[in-house]
């Protein structure tokens, strides 16, 4: 397997785009060095690269395609929309019909508003909580991401130029100290997500933050981007029985197509509208939020969950990979050290060194041996397109990627087996330990 052409086009990207890419999660320091595949097409689960090397892939488009790649109800449907027209100077009949899918979709909700990315929801959740409550401090549960925007971003590591907010964050299922945030704050809202790969709340957690946020007149904003149409169509409101104010919605509403939402009551939606006396809130007002290609997009994917099973489909996909890869790992005796962890329609994989420290330099050494046999992907989480035959190429990939993991665990070190240096985290205040040569430098150089 040669990425001559790939590494050649990577090259080009850095010169051209910051980072090598349009997303940080996809850039090229998330995946080994001389090993990030540029991606020409997929059918399904498989995707192919300039190079010609096809791959079963995981948590395609960020965990946002989950029918699978040319998913031919989605491609009609947008090539239909595409031929009728994209963008006109007022509402089309299909916001209305979209609006009333979403809705039948998601009967929690009362109103929706659509927009193209998840970041313009979420911060305008943020923004309609300001405006309702007249407090400006937040809430946000220390998950890994929720927008793109100053609140959140203000918050981790990669923050230059951003001015300090106020932003208070909470563990994950700990009510008293999101109780005590509560208590010692004026928070205009609590934003989360009501469930993780990782992260399943304990029985009455749930039930005790939407409690909490009654009693202190907060708003509560569920973050449903991942589990919006993985937990269930109706999102993780949909499995648990607890209905926010807000919900914020993308990804997979559209099977990869940019299309997201906003919705909630409907008493405080309307502020945003023609139906109040208050001052108005700035919603979301985007030029691209209704263009038809992402609503039909949506609209096919309804239809594919109220006929189909995704859902189920992923669950069942999902199991099988874990339990297989699970036992092919105890089997070579690294278990304690390579573990899949999750629910089945979201799995990731954990890597530890020798003794037993969560590793990256492990990590890359595990996607490395994997890209090497054809699967590409940051995580083991799968689409409704994933084939017996997807998960026993993986399984069959493990099984050898395993014996060069169990190598290293003996050495005690990746040294020498390591082609490069380790992936680093996306968002790190820092380029090193991932940092590239500066161009002019680098153009001396060659």
């Amino acid at each position: 397997m040669t990425h001559e052409r790939s590494s050649e086009l990577q090259e080009r990207l850095h010169r051209l785009v910051p980072g090598g890419s349009h997303t940080y999660a996809r850039g090229s320091d998330q995946y080994p060095e001389h090993l990030t595949p540029i991606l020409t097409h997929g059918v399904g689960a498989r995707v192919w690269d300039v190079d010609d090397n096809e791959y079963v892939e995981y948590g395609s488009g960020l965990r946002s395609v989950t029918l699978g790649h040319g998913y031919r109800p989605v491609v009609d449907a947008v090539a239909d929309a595409v031929a009728r027209g994209t963008n006109f100077s007022r509402p089309t009949e299909l916001e209305v019909l979209a609006a009333e899918d979403f809705l039948r979709t998601v009967p929690t909700a009362e109103m929706v508003k659509f927009a193209k990315n998840g970041s313009d929801a979420t911060t305008a959740a943020v923004r309609l909580s300001r405006a309702v409550t007249g407090r400006t401090e937040i809430a946000v549960c220390a998950q890994p991401f929720f927008s793109v925007d100053d609140w959140f971003i203000g918050t981790t590591e990669m923050n230059a130029g951003i001015p300090h907010g106020a932003v208070h964050r909470f563990p994950f299922d700990d009510t008293p100290a999101l109780e005590r945030i509560l208590a010692d704050h004026d928070i205009a809202c609590v934003v989360m997500e009501a469930a993780g790969a990782l992260a399943e709340p304990s029985p009455g957690y749930l039930e005790a933050v939407r409690a909490a946020c009654d009693r202190h007149g907060t708003v509560l904003v569920f973050d449903e981007m991942i589990t919006g149409f993985r937990w269930s169509s109706a999102g993780a409101q949909g499995v648990y029985g607890v209905t926010p104010d807000l919900s914020c919605w993308g990804k997979a509403m559209g099977n990869g197509l940019p299309v997201s939402a906003l919705a909630g009551r409907r008493d405080l939606m309307e502020l945003g509208g023609l139906r109040t006396d208050s001052d108005r809130v700035f919603l979301l007002s985007t030029t691209h939020g209704p263009e038809t290609t992402g609503l039909a997009a949506f609209r096919a994917v309804v239809r594919a969950y109220e006929t189909e099973d995704p859902v189920g489909a992923m669950e069942r996909a999902g199991a099988r990979l874990r339990d297989a890869v699970t036992e092919v790992a105890f089997d070579a005796g690294v278990g304690e050290h390579l573990r899949v962890l999750g629910r089945p329609s979201c799995l990731v994989f954990a890597t530890a060194d020798a003794d037993g420290v969560p590793s990256q330099a492990y990590r890359t050494l595990f996607l490395q041996e994997m890209l090497s046999r054809g699967v590409l992907g940051q995580s083991f989480v799968v689409s409704a397109a994933h084939t017996d035959s997807d998960i026993d190429h993986t399984v069959d990939a493990v099984r050898e990627t395993v014996l060069v993991y169990r190598k290293a665990l003996e050495a005690g070190t990746t040294e020498g087996l390591l082609r490069g240096r380790p992936v680093a985290p996306a968002l790190r205040r820092l380029a090193a330990p991932r940092r590239l040569p500066d161009l002019r430098r680098s153009h001396l150089e060659t």
